[in-house]
């Protein structure tokens, strides 16, 4: 299989999902992608304390400006029907990140009385050969970096927001889609279109201040591969810990109930159980749930199935 070198540019950034965007690289089925990213709010340098930095041109010409993304990128062979799968073979973040609370309308702001207040900037320098962040209060932290928006674009036309996470990927801000880590989704379109961003050097489930550590990666390799027998309605993925399932939705409940059917409808198929019902008992005893996200306009929930949960 080969390995393509998608160089970050002008043409290869966008602000949306759509499929009127024309792919700037095809490949095969298998290959790899060796690229970059932009920060998420596309930042070319670390932003000063009180938020102020330079941004990608290309920023102020977008019919929508969201996350900073790159691609998409066409996949022969991948059709309607079928299942994308995203090995994260390799992620370096950047020199530095930022995190932001306050300051703007979001229901955790209104929840705590932050939409009027000044926004709080906390600025890293981040050491990507240590994997370590410390900011301007002297505090460092372990990273562990993850791409909190990849994805592929709905099948209606016009262009589609990169906030929200979708069925097809989109903006999933999940902290267990680490490096090692296979992410499966649903393909929507011929050929896929995915793209990828929004580079994350660290995170907490919840995404709680609607910011992660948010950060440009100098270096990401993605495996790109076709899978014809897994017929998904929502993503999935293989982590090295652990098997994942997803929920989004408005309402918390709903995308609860989303993630843990589609861990039961996992668990019948993995242990040839007898029914969704056994399934249930089970996950009782062996299935984490995890509020991915409150961050976005449609809440993330994910269910977690360790790879040990049986010793025998």
């Amino acid at each position: 299989m080969a390995t393509h070198k998608l160089d970050l540019t002008s043409e290869t950034l966008h602000g949306d999902y759509s499929i009127s965007h024309e792919p700037v690289l095809h490949i095969q089925a298998g290959d790899t992608v060796e690229s970059s990213s932009l920060d998420a709010g596309w930042g070319i340098e670390a932003p000063n304390l009180e938020g102020k930095r330079q941004k990608h041109a290309k920023s102020e010409t977008l019919e929508m400006n969201g996350h900073a993304m790159t691609g998409p990128i066409y996949i022969d062979g991948a059709e309607v029907g079928k299942t994308l799968e995203v090995t994260f073979e390799a992620l370096t973040v950047g020199s530095y990140g930022w995190i932001h609370s306050g300051g703007f309308p979001h229901r955790v702001h209104e929840a705590f009385g932050f939409v009027d207040k000044k926004a709080e900037w906390i600025i890293w320098d981040l050491d990507a050969d240590n994997l370590t962040g410390t900011n301007q209060y002297g505090q460092t932290v372990k990273l562990s970096p993850f791409l909190g928006n990849m994805g592929m674009p709905p099948p209606e036309a016009g262009h589609h927001s990169t906030a929200p996470p979708s069925n097809w990927g989109g903006n999933l801000d999940c902290k267990d889609l680490v490096v090692g880590t296979k992410l499966y989704l649903p393909i929507p379109v011929k050929g896929g279109l995915f793209s990828f961003g929004d580079g994350h050097a660290l995170q907490g489930h919840g995404e709680v201040s609607v910011t992660a550590i948010e950060c440009p990666m100098d270096y990401i390799r993605l495996k790109l591969d076709v899978v014809d027998d897994m017929s998904l309605e929502r993503p999935r993925a293989w982590t090295p810990e652990g098997w994942i399932t997803f929920g989004f939705d408005e309402d918390l409940d709903k995308a609860t109930f989303m993630a843990l059917g589609d861990m039961m409808d996992l668990m019948v198929a993995k242990f040839e159980l007898t029914n969704r019902q056994v399934a249930l008992g089970l996950a009782s005893a062996l299935v984490d749930l995890h509020i991915t996200q409150i961050a976005n306009p449609l809440y993330g929930v994910h269910a977690f199935l360790p790879h040990n949960a049986f010793i025998n």
